[in-house]
């Protein structure tokens, strides 16, 4: 058997030197921890119209994120925030949560997405709340794609009180600090 050269954090090893048989076992490693890695998050639709979220494109260089559909038409006018039903309520692990992020489509007609955290115990129909910053109203179709639902995976820190702050490169320069 090779040498381990490396710990990779989803427990996956790379090896120096291998024979064809050590190549096959480590090949079957690999395959178990892509499956290990594996998010299920339970769907359950609340009406019969809605749809699963779904990625676009999966495998390797897939979506980051899965696209979530409108439920029934709406229309948004101009300077007005709703919420848009999807039709459906998911079970999360405890490990896991989800983002509501904007759709580039939509984001570039002027309308995006507010208040778009999912926490892992919630289980009522997740709603988009959508707004329109373009001066004329949007169509939204039953069926649309709304919102991009980015899972994530939860992190509890603990936030300890101090005095001060380790000095760091950007210092306390915000908005515009990079001269753009």
């Amino acid at each position: 058997m090779g040498d381990p050269v490396a710990g990779v954090e989803n427990k996956a090893l790379i090896w120096v030197s291998m024979t064809m048989e050590e190549m096959r076992f480590s090949e079957e490693m690999l395959t178990m921890v892509v499956h290990e890695d594996e998010v299920r998050i339970k769907v359950m639709k609340l009406d019969a119209a809605a749809q699963l979220p779904r990625y676009a494109h999966a495998g390797q260089f897939g979506d980051l994120a899965a696209d979530l559909f409108a439920v029934a038409g709406v229309t948004l006018e101009a300077g007005v925030t709703i919420p848009v039903a999807t039709g459906v309520a998911m079970e999360f692990p405890s490990s896991h949560g989800a983002l509501v992020e904007d759709r580039s489509g939509l984001a570039v007609r002027g309308v995006t997405t507010l208040a778009g955290v999912i926490d892992p115990g919630y289980r009522g129909e997740i709603k988009v709340v959508m707004t329109n910053l373009s001066a004329v109203a949007v169509e939204i179709k039953a069926g649309d794609r709304i919102a991009q639902l980015r899972i994530v995976r939860r992190i509890e820190a603990r936030f300890v009180e101090v005095s001060e702050l380790v000095e760091a490169s950007r210092g306390a320069a915000g908005f515009g600090s990079t001269g753009r």
